[in-house]
């Protein structure tokens, strides 16, 4: 079965199938938004309590729930303002040292941070730093906040794939995250460069940012870069400040530069939540 499973990722018209998923999540038709609301809640057991509403009658399609915000205070920030934050809630898929410009992705398969953000220039002040992943599933607050107070540099929409996430697949599909179609976004920080790229998926592919708006899709049929370097007034976001969403859920990976120590108490399939102790920083 899992065998299989890989083999349709494979021969599936993804981004088909993706387009078929965003209209329904879309359709405001009340019985079926709500079937599918009380179906992913029943499914996947989603805290509703912490949803900023819980009456369905205030999303206006399935989409619009699955992207929910949340009570105010549900993620209040590490106290220690130094401190570097979990960007998502979701469960953590590797995390570590990024040696010899080599990132983890599962037991046996590696990519390069030079293959991730599609640039080898912008992969080497990360040479020595570290990296975590963190996935997303249905049942998790889709939205992805900043790490630290950074500005933006530039994104870069990378084009690319679209195999499901889920653990299964990153498992057995060497590269995954650096063969499906992402954004990039590069951030200035107090402790150097900060990488935070947004991965698309099978079926789950939207990618949304409070700076760009709706970035995927559309899809890239070459590589596409957005220069904010040159705007007025300068994209500055605050630590803990929302940075974007998945339209449907997906994964997140952060890079970051020597200079960064990642919480010892974390472990490759914990469950993290949003703001959270994620790192802090040893090169005040």
């Amino acid at each position: 079965m899992r065998k299989l499973a890989i083999f349709l990722q494979h021969a599936l018209p993804a981004r088909l199938l993706s387009a078929i998923v965003r209209a329904a999540t879309r359709w405001t038709f009340a019985p079926w938004k709500n079937f599918m609301i009380r179906t992913i809640n029943r499914i996947y057991d989603v805290d509703v309590a912490e949803a900023a509403s819980a009456n369905l009658d205030d999303y206006p399609h399935f989409n619009a729930w699955f992207t929910r915000a949340l009570k105010p205070g549900a993620r209040p920030a590490h106290p220690s303002p130094e401190t570097i934050l979990m960007p998502a809630d979701g469960r953590i898929s590797e995390l570590g040292r990024i040696d010899e410009g080599r990132i983890v992705q599962a037991k046996n398969h590696r990519f390069t941070a030079a293959e991730l953000l599609a640039d080898e220039a912008a992969a080497a002040p990360y040479q020595g730093g570290s990296f975590i992943t963190v996935y997303l599933s249905p049942r998790d607050y889709h939205r992805v906040h900043m790490p630290y107070a950074g500005t933006l540099l530039e994104t870069v929409h990378v084009p690319g794939r679209l195999f499901s996430v889920a653990p299964f697949t990153v498992a057995d599909i060497p590269g995954l995250f650096a063969r499906n179609e992402r954004l990039v976004c590069h951030f200035e920080t107090a402790f150097g460069p900060m990488a935070v790229v947004l991965v698309g998926a099978m079926l789950v592919s939207g990618v949304e940012t409070v700076f760009g708006g709706v970035e995927i899709p559309p899809y890239a049929r070459a590589i596409r870069r957005r220069d904010y370097r040159v705007q007025e007034p300068r994209v500055t976001l605050p630590r803990n400040a929302e940075l974007g969403r998945f339209n449907m859920g997906s994964t997140v990976v952060l890079l970051f530069p020597p200079g960064v120590a990642l919480d010892p108490h974390l472990s490759a399939d914990d469950a993290v939540k949003v703001a959270q102790r994620l790192a802090v920083r040893t090169n005040r």
